[in-house]
């Protein structure tokens, strides 16, 4: 049993090792695709996200936004606002009691503590009291919850965990501060957020390892581009200038070569909502598909009668290089070596398992086997000695006693006999038969 365990180690660990590390540090994959295209042709890799969509934020004070709300036990679990604040603006307290009396510093935009002060508490502020912080831009919302409880024996005054939320008990009249802090860098002030966008495409040939992968090209949300290679001034490859604005960094390839095929992979970096993903693509490049006679004379013939379409001059040229690109489907594909070996344990590891019930199932087999022939073999010899009900002896050899005389000194029959039976009696004395 030991051993099995250890072949399960062995074979389970190194594919769970290499799965757990290795995507981290270069984002999710959120997306895999193979394409297979001819020689000579132009491929396009999509790469579309909708999140990374850069637009100046001009409204910050709309974008970002604290509010602590209260939740009372009576009546009927009511909920109430408290304050509200956003960067740029004043603090809003929703309730004329509570102005002068409950405030959230200033400086909360700028080092992240939005906590709540509350002055002169009373016994109407117990209940339950909750932070939220909502950035709007990136989706993010977080909230905390602290119950505040009040008392009037000093010696009731503590805070402890309930193990859902924070308790404060506090004494009537004093000063409370619950804490709300979050000092993630979206949450303050003086970032360069032209800088904080990155999109760049990388080239893994086939063989290279992911770390040795050829970088084509950076692109940077404040317009600057860093092409690394002839490809991009050759216009072999290309990205559509306007990526940020309509979220679509695809990757154009014209005039494919057999080199062209491996790896392309995409990131996107948006490090002010801390954003990172990661698309995948496998080109191969196949042979040049043959021309056909009958395609080209049909194509002649419909250039020759095809009239020339005349536009007006407000009316735009369609554009007759669009074409659809594929469906998106994301698909989660680690593309670790280890992958393959960790499959193979699985089956490895269910193959010894199927092996090991189906040897103990045929040894209690042969054991109960072989007790019940044990049982079987006992309970013959306990009736052996009875056949049909009839009792059985065993036979010894039975001696009849040697009458034949040893000496014939007598006078007649009658004394010879009668002198034999004496001797006979004398011998066969206490038993059933004479030996």
């Amino acid at each position: 049993m030991t051993t099995l365990l250890r072949i399960l180690a062995v074979l389970f660990l190194p594919g769970a090792w290499a799965q757990s590390g290795g995507s981290s540090s270069l984002g999710v994959v959120v997306e895999t695709k193979n394409f297979t295209v001819p020689a000579g042709s132009e491929v396009v890799l999509p790469c579309h996200s909708p999140r990374m969509v850069w637009t100046q934020d001009r409204l910050k004070d709309r974008q970002r936004v604290v509010h602590w709300d209260l939740v009372r036990s009576s009546p009927e679990y009511s909920v109430e606002r408290i304050l509200d604040m956003s960067p740029g603006a004043r603090q809003r307290v929703y309730n004329g009691f509570n102005k002068g009396r409950v405030s959230v510093p200033v400086s909360a935009f700028n080092d992240g503590n939005f906590s709540l002060v509350i002055n002169n508490v009373v016994t109407t502020d117990r209940g339950v009291y909750t932070c939220n912080l909502h950035h709007h831009y990136c989706q993010i919302h977080q909230s905390i919850q602290i119950q505040l409880n009040v008392t009037k024996s000093v010696r009731k005054e503590k805070r402890y965990w309930d193990g859902e939320k924070t308790v404060f008990v506090v004494l009537l009249g004093s000063s409370v501060v619950l804490p709300c802090v979050n000092r993630r860098p979206l949450w303050r002030e003086g970032l360069q957020e032209d800088q904080q966008q990155v999109a760049h495409w990388d080239f893994q040939a086939p063989g290279v390892r992911p770390d040795r992968a050829d970088r084509l090209v950076d692109l940077y949300a404040s317009g600057e581009r860093r092409d690394y290679g002839p490809l991009f001034a050759q216009k072999k490859m290309s990205v559509t200038e306007d990526a940020f604005t309509l979220g679509d960094f695809s990757l154009s390839i014209s005039a494919l070569k057999p080199v062209d095929r491996g790896l392309y992979s995409c990131h996107l970096h948006h490090h002010y909502c801390g954003l990172s993903e990661r698309r995948i693509f496998r080109l191969t490049v196949g042979p040049r598909p043959p021309p056909s006679a009958a395609a080209t004379t049909t194509t002649a013939t419909a250039t020759a009668t095809t009239a020339p379409r005349v536009f007006q001059k407000n009316e735009p040229e369609p554009r007759t290089d669009e074409v659809e690109g594929p469906r998106v489907v994301n698909v989660i594909l680690p593309e670790h070596r280890g992958y393959f070996v960790q499959h193979l344990g699985y089956f490895l590891a269910t193959f010894l398992l199927l092996a090991f019930v189906v040897v103990a199932v045929v040894l209690l087999t042969r054991r109960r086997k072989k007790r019940g022939l044990e049982y079987e073999l006992r309970r013959s010899d306990r009736g052996h000695g009875i056949i049909g009900g009839d009792m059985t002896l065993d036979c010894t050899e039975l001696r009849t006693c040697n009458l034949q005389p040893l000496n014939s000194d007598y006078k007649n029959n009658l004394l010879r006999e009668s002198s034999l039976t004496k001797d006979c009696n004398k011998d066969c004395e206490g038993k059933l038969w004479c030996d």
